[in-house]
């Protein structure tokens, strides 16, 4: 089967219901939950701000607009390379200049739900990786992983999604021989339910943030408080994770989209 017909098929399938599209962002506003990072550091990203410029009044008696304040990486958002040291010589790692073709790709869904709520620190495992593809099916190159944990429950609860004492903050991620064995794959990015790429106690791994340090080394995406995912199979759905196109673009807010075939 050539291309056209592929895309003509996908056309037809939309058309007609044969497909459905699963939105997996959370919704962007004053209550988003947003990363807070430790005192030691001089800045934050504000919380989300929307303001009216006008609606059918005075101000603009035909139109409705409105103006925010907002982080780069805000609710569900997008890393590229340049987010981290480790991918800060990529030309191509701003969000402005990334390969818009890698944005598009078969996902593979890795549901930990059951472990997450049984553990707030449960850490994905390259051999529970491989034990997962055992059952479902090999990880190919250029395909997007995505850790199902369900944490968009809490979505909600800014202090339950952020899960933080005097230890820092808890929530589940890889372990660096996870997001190592991932990236031998070819993956185009990562993904997770939680705030960060991470797990919340990541900053003590070897290297810390895994996720954040090896992925933006070998100049791949990060993708952060997805949603729904309990709504994708293992395997055959499509994610559409586009940033916006920012100048020197850390990271963007996105819409993620999932393609999944019905039945």
């Amino acid at each position: 089967m050539n291309a056209e017909n592929t895309l003509a098929d996908l056309g037809r399938m939309l058309a007609s219901g044969g497909v459905e599209i699963v939105d997996c962002s959370g919704v962007l506003g004053p209550n988003t939950p947003i990363l807070q990072l430790p005192e030691d550091f001089a800045k934050n990203t504000p919380k989300v701000e929307i303001h009216k410029i006008s609606e059918y009044d005075e101000d603009g008696p035909f139109f409705a607009w409105n103006w925010m304040v907002l982080g780069e990486h805000s609710g569900t958002h997008f890393d590229a390379p340049h987010h981290w040291i480790t991918g800060k010589d990529y030309s191509d790692g701003f969000t402005d200049t990334l390969d818009v073709n890698r944005l598009i790709a078969p996902v593979n869904v890795i549901d930990c739900s059951k472990q997450s709520a049984a553990d707030e620190d449960f850490l994905l495992t390259a051999d529970m990786v491989k034990a997962w593809e055992a059952e479902h099916g090999e990880i190919n190159a250029g395909e997007w992983v995505v850790m199902r944990t369900d944490w968009d429950q809490r979505a909600g609860d800014e202090a339950k999604f952020l899960n933080a004492d005097e230890n820092g903050p808890h929530s589940p991620g890889p372990t660096p021989d996870c997001v190592e064995y991932l990236l031998s794959k070819k993956i185009v990015g990562w993904g997770s339910q939680c705030i960060g790429t991470d797990a919340g106690q990541a900053g003590a791994m070897d290297p810390p943030y895994p996720a954040h340090n090896l992925l933006h080394r070998d100049n791949c995406f990060g993708l952060a408080s997805l949603a729904n995912l309990d709504k994708l199979p293992a395997k055959g759905a499509i994610l559409i994770a586009a940033p916006l196109k920012i100048e020197r673009g850390t990271g963007s807010p996105i819409r993620a989209l999932a393609m999944v075939p019905k039945g």
